[in-house]
């Protein structure tokens, strides 16, 4: 007699609507193509998914860490996905048998790690080089400590200041955001981020999620000494095709006033974080508001300078915009003493000039950037738009080739030893 036959059963991977807030993370790191959104839901393919886990370590909420017993044949298509407000509830036992699975595995908190795809011949990977590790001298970061899953699930901050940071006249404009927590615990390191809830529902009726934004300013406040922060936010008039929209968040935040009230969760972050033993090196490569992880820890290296009690390294800026007039801070930029930190700018719109990116900056300081790669010591972040990530990476591999360095010696120890982050959206 013919044993029955057993439908195939996935563990599905899933992620948590109610904790994640969109910050794109997961996308972005997926080698595989199998992480999609829309307005409301990331969601995971799990007719692509292969459970590399590749997405896993970078999610700064831990709402990329759900998985779901299914058959194969009833697995949640991406289209349910989009349209939870919750995650569905493990399928039960006698449901699952009644599918023809004769014995569910019990539900896993995790599924088992597999080893992320290399990168093949004719693709190049360039997640495959981020690090998911802080600097071994690292502070230690507090995560996660207001949100839906936490005792408190919000904290509320005033604004106690709000200035353009960019030329007006310009198209787009770019707020320094500083919010004020009084009393309330809420420690950051730098590279860190925050989520910040807009009021009001969406046009389902729902309250908006949270949006994510990284912190601009260093770990004892925006003012030394108090309990606040600052972001680098800019209005959004368009979305990535170029289509007319006003973001929720991104406006409301631009356009409130000193003494307004803000929601707040997090603070999320445990590995975009900067060294903090003597004689480090930190390289920043960054465009628009991708520069506000990279003021932090600039901001943090100067008052260290000041204090005199800190021995710092090299600091070496690559930051890009489409126009001088749309970079964030170019006045107060201009100001830092050129011996504190090695500046270099690229535009990418100049009327008249060939177009630049903070890929052709860092060509063009090869020599110095290859020592870099070769020293211990160094550390290098990337952050801003996703565009920029692979031509970044490109770059220090062929930076590194050209000094006669091994890219894949070099690119593993950057990831290994938590030297090389990237922050994309």
């Amino acid at each position: 007699m013919n044993a029955p036959v057993e439908l195939a059963v996935i563990q599905q991977h899933l992620i948590d609507p109610e904790i994640c807030i969109r910050c794109n993370t997961c996308e972005a790191t997926c080698p595989v193509g199998a992480i999609t959104h829309d307005a409301n839901n990331y969601v995971v393919d799990a007719d692509k998914c292969n459970l590399c886990m590749a997405c896993v370590p970078p999610c700064p909420t831990g709402s990329i860490d759900n998985w779901r017993t299914m058959p194969k044949a009833r697995a949640y298509s991406i289209e349910d996905q989009f349209g939870w407000e919750s995650l569905p509830a493990e399928l039960p036992a006698e449901e699952l048998a009644a599918a023809g699975v004769a014995e569910a595995a019990p539900a896993a908190a995790s599924a088992p790690a597999s080893p992320a795809p290399a990168a093949t011949e004719d693709k190049f990977i360039s997640t495959r080089y981020g690090s998911t590790l802080p600097p071994w001298s690292a502070a230690h970061a507090f995560t996660n400590l207001y949100g839906p899953k936490a005792a408190q699930k919000t904290v509320t901050a005033t604004v106690v200041g709000n200035l353009r940071v960019t030329e007006v006249g310009t198209e787009y404009d770019t707020h320094h955001i500083v919010l004020d927590f009084g009393s309330m615990p809420f420690p950051v390191l730098e590279g860190q981020s925050i989520g910040v809830i807009p009021p009001g529902v969406d046009e389902k009726g729902r309250p908006h999620h949270a949006r994510q934004y990284s912190i601009a300013s260093p770990r004892n406040g925006e003012r030394a000494g108090h309990n606040n922060l600052s972001l680098t936010i800019k209005r959004v008039l368009e979305d990535h095709s170029g289509k007319p929209v006003r973001g929720v968040a991104s406006n409301y935040m631009c356009d409130l006033q000193v003494g307004d009230k803000v929601e707040v969760i997090g603070p999320f972050g445990a590995s975009f974080l900067m060294p903090n033993h003597p004689r480090s090196h930190i390289v920043m490569i960054c465009t628009g508001t991708g520069s506000a992880p990279m003021r932090a820890m600039t901001e943090w290296r100067r008052r260290l300078r000041a204090s005199g009690k800190f021995e710092g390294g090299k600091l070496m800026l690559f930051f890009g915009a489409r126009t001088q007039q749309e970079l964030p801070y170019f006045g107060p930029l201009q100001n830092l003493p050129k011996d504190f930190i090695d500046i270099n700018l690229a535009f990418s719109r100049t009327p008249g000039q060939p177009k630049k990116y903070v890929q052709d900056a860092l060509r063009e300081r090869a020599a110095d950037v290859a020592a870099l790669l070769k020293d211990p010591n160094a550390h290098f972040y990337v952050c801003g738009l996703k565009s920029m990530e692979e031509g970044v990476v490109l770059a220090l591999r062929d930076i590194a080739t050209q000094a006669g360095l091994d890219w894949e010696t070099v690119g593993a120890a950057l990831q290994r030893e938590g030297r090389l982050h990237l922050e994309t959206y």
